[in-house]
């Protein structure tokens, strides 16, 4: 049965006024300077781990303990598909679009060796990505799902998360270049789409890691990688990175096959 209890509510609400308190403080910070390159790298941190800070003190207000976060590790086999699954859907989506000729591509711009990328580069996306996974994975998801079903709680953590980020596509330059309007629809359809596997890699295997690793991957991968080696051809910037529609597209149908398999998902209780 899921349901709200007042309990579960307070803890919600808790969280969301910590989360978007705090967050607030660094937005404030970035629309003064117009760009996230403020504070040298450290605000985005800081504004990173915002959500995660936030659950884990309500977890304290509430628990008095920080359990049911996910922190053990679970089966290596949900890590290794969180990490593979922003490879597959940005390669299918990037790929589309260079062989269309609606952008091109140019592995002379990527300059980092393979090695330090894929290891490091994912050891330290990771370290950020954590402080969103805390918050969104690792407390929010668990607690939607207490009062909704699984397609209710990867759609509402997944609206919320996108919110989340929208003043920084208005106020800075976390956007693709296009009207803000059309960023915003895009990215929000975009996070919703990947919220699903998220939130599924969340409950099947108990553990946040899964989704750290994704949610870093995704980073890593499209900003770091596709982006970088992609030829803006002139409608580019409408199709690809994370506030264009093709992007927005492969992560619609991403989320549809972890939909198809929320039959998978048994009720259980949080390590």
């Amino acid at each position: 049965m899921h349901r709200f209890t007042p309990r579960l509510t307070r803890e919600l609400a808790t969280f969301l006024i910590l989360t978007f308190g705090l967050s607030t403080i660094f937005y404030i910070l970035f629309a003064r300077a117009g760009t996230l390159t403020a504070g040298g790298g450290s605000y985005v941190l800081m504004l990173m781990w915002c959500p995660g800070v936030s659950a884990l003190a309500t977890r304290l207000i509430f628990q008095r303990n920080v359990r049911g976060e996910g922190w053990k590790w679970g089966p290596t086999r949900y890590e290794i598909i969180g990490y593979l699954l922003p490879i597959v859907y940005a390669a299918a989506a990037y790929g589309a679009v260079w062989i269309s000729g609606f952008g091109g591509v140019d592995l002379g711009r990527f300059h980092v060796s393979a090695w330090r990328f894929i290891i490091l580069g994912i050891l330290t996306s990771v370290v950020y990505a954590l402080g969103e996974e805390l918050g969104g994975r690792g407390f929010l998801v668990p607690k939607l799902a207490e009062g909704l079903t699984f397609t209710r709680t990867a759609f509402v953590s997944g609206l919320i998360w996108s919110v989340w980020h929208i003043p920084l596509i208005v106020f800075a330059d976390y956007n693709g270049g296009t009207p803000a309007a059309y960023s915003i629809a895009c990215f929000v359809v975009m996070v919703v789409g990947i919220s699903f596997p998220m939130a599924w890699l969340r409950l099947r295997s108990r553990s946040v890691w899964p989704t750290a690793i994704m949610h870093a991957s995704h980073n890593l991968f499209i900003q770091g990688f596709f982006d970088t080696v992609t030829v803006n051809t002139g409608r580019t910037k409408y199709l690809l990175s994370e506030f264009g529609a093709v992007l927005a597209f492969a992560a619609v149908v991403t989320g549809f096959i972890f939909w198809r398999l929320r039959y998978r998902l048994a009720d259980s209780t949080d390590n």
